[in-house]
């Protein structure tokens, strides 16, 4: 029987501001969710938080979309929801953008992520959670480990990559998708994926036998609520090792930090920082942005783990080149390109301070100073 890994996250409250999750919040959330545990609607289950986000990661064997693992979930977010009003958590459940479970939670506010597979000898699975920042932050890091020789050495000395990898990308405002096959169509991929603004990478196959690799969240808040209420804050399983990247592969993008549209009110540029569990609690100008990587060992359907991958040292560096990208951005200020170009702020609170002074734009001819014979402006 095929195993389903299943990753659902929300924001249903920020501990202070939006900086990290009460522990009252995380607790009651995992009661609920090992309750299902308990009736057997899922096989295991691991709460992890990033931020002020907390994810359910659940193996069970119902398949993508089941109702009864969507709804577990959607009850064990509302639940923390009610404890975190009673704190007067800040954005108490800004993630659920409506009251009633509609079948699953998808297009309701929180993101998900899930594949479907057979258990190997060994299964280990790397799950990615990043705060302050929207699911295009992927791209980058799932090309270098799935397309780029120079990052994941498999690509080109072992036989069960070497073919390559499928692409399904993403157009998140007209929900098509395109597969893209590398490294055949690599140009082709990157065209798409380099645009971050509206192409996110869904999900990545194996291409010699199509075995799923890799599932991201893809989920624009801000389009289902059709305003600003809160970015995105993905989650990415990517399967590792015995056919896939290493995990050393798969974590080493991180090492080179990138900058990702978020930060402060899901309107700024910034680096996304790898951070130790402990380190992901986003404070200075609510950033930089944050990613966790949580590894686990999938046994007979259960979660060992999570082991905290990115508190190494090693990533040490990363983490002070994103402190430093972090300060030539905000010496930019409130000034592109830390604040982000127009048409990503459409989304944000930045249409209603335009609404307020629309009316007070003129023709640039109508206003034009008269000026004197002597080239001077009359009086």
């Amino acid at each position: 029987m095929k195993l389903t890994l299943s990753v659902i996250k929300a924001d249903i409250g920020g501990y202070v501001g939006h900086s990290s999750v009460h522990p009252e919040v995380i607790s009651r959330v995992r009661e609920v969710a090992l309750e299902g545990k308990d009736r057997g609607v899922i096989l295991d289950v691991s709460v992890i938080s990033c931020g002020d986000d907390i994810a359910l990661v659940m193996t069970h064997n119902k398949g993508i979309d089941a109702t009864e693992v969507h709804e577990l979930a959607w009850n064990a977010f509302r639940e923390g929801t009610e404890v975190a009003k009673k704190l007067k958590m800040y954005g108490a459940g800004q993630d659920l953008l409506t009251d009633a479970f509609s079948g699953n939670v998808k297009g309701m506010g929180p993101g998900v992520a899930e594949m479907e597979f057979e258990e190997r000898k060994s299964e280990p699975v790397i799950v990615f959670f990043a705060d302050k920042t929207s699911p295009s932050a992927w791209n980058l890091p799932l090309y270098e480990m799935f397309a780029d020789p120079m990052n994941t050495a498999g690509l080109v000395i072992d036989p069960s990559m070497h073919d390559g990898f499928i692409f399904d990308v993403m157009d998140v405002y007209s929900g098509m998708t395109i597969q893209l096959r590398t490294p055949e169509e690599l140009y082709d991929l990157l065209v798409f994926i380099g645009a971050t603004s509206r192409y996110c990478v869904r999900a990545v196959y194996r291409k010699k036998d199509g075995e799923i690799a890799a599932v991201a969240s893809t989920q624009k808040l801000s389009l289902m609520a059709g305003r600003y209420v809160g970015k995105d804050d993905p989650v990415l399983i990517v399967r590792c090792q015995s056919g896939f990247p290493a995990v050393g592969e798969a974590l080493e993008p991180f090492a080179r930090p990138w900058f990702v549209e978020g930060w402060m009110r899901g309107s700024h540029t910034g680096p996304l920082m790898p951070v130790s569990f402990s380190q992901a609690k986003p404070t200075r100008f609510d950033g930089p942005p944050r990613v966790i990587a949580a590894g686990y060992q999938i046994c007979e359907g259960h979660l060992i783990g999570p082991v905290d991958l990115f508190d190494d040292p090693a990533f040490d560096q990363a983490r002070q080149d994103a402190s430093l990208m972090a300060n030539y951005l905000r010496r930019q200020g409130i000034f592109e390109p830390h604040r982000l170009p127009p048409e990503e702020m459409e989304y944000t609170t930045l249409p209603k301070v335009l609404e307020k002074l629309k009316d007070r734009f003129k023709l640039a001819d109508s206003v034009r100073p008269k000026l004197s014979t002597e080239g001077e402006v009359a009086e």
